[in-house]
């Protein structure tokens, strides 16, 4: 008996371990991207006018067929303070042994929407940036364009139909 509780109180543990770990990993979204994932569907059918006026001119613009195709793009440098972990002497005013330094990083989002017959039929994006960080970036292009969008209110899955 007492080794059927020792088991229960270690799955119990494990239990928790798992639900605190997806807690803590929850907490690390990124709501733009999240926000950029929906825009690929809730643009679709947007007037090219709207999208214009939301988005402004296209950096690339080409027609095959009966399909336009306006492309987007978006870039950003972030800069943040690093320890080099170099030793040495690197002079005024870097510092002494080891210094500090500036680590930079680029992300970049380029946001391709398909239009046919004056109307988005598709949005999809790429960039040299992976991820998250890219699809926050994609963000920046579509957030003014979302605004046009007309809200629908959330359904409670336990509300009666309408």
């Amino acid at each position: 008996m007492r080794g059927t509780r020792k088991g229960i109180g270690a799955r119990a543990v494990l239990l928790a371990a798992v639900v605190l770990g997806a807690g803590v990993l929850g907490g690390c979204a990124n709501p733009a991207a999240d926000q950029a994932v929906i825009a690929q569907n809730a643009l679709i059918g947007m007037p090219k006018q709207t999208l214009l006026s939301c988005a402004g001119v296209p950096e690339r613009q080409a027609t095959a067929g009966d399909q336009e195709f306006f492309t987007y793009r978006s870039n950003r440098l972030y800069s943040y303070p690093s320890w080099g972990g170099y030793g040495g002497y690197w002079g005024y005013p870097y510092g002494a042994w080891g210094g500090y330094g500036y680590d930079v990083r680029s992300v970049d989002c380029e946001a391709t929407f398909t239009l046919r017959g004056g109307t988005v039929e598709r949005v999809i994006y790429g960039g040299s940036s992976s991820g998250g960080s890219r699809l926050g970036q994609c963000y920046a292009i579509v957030q003014n364009c979302l605004t046009q969008i007309p809200s629908q209110s959330p359904q409670s899955p336990m509300a009666p139909a309408r």
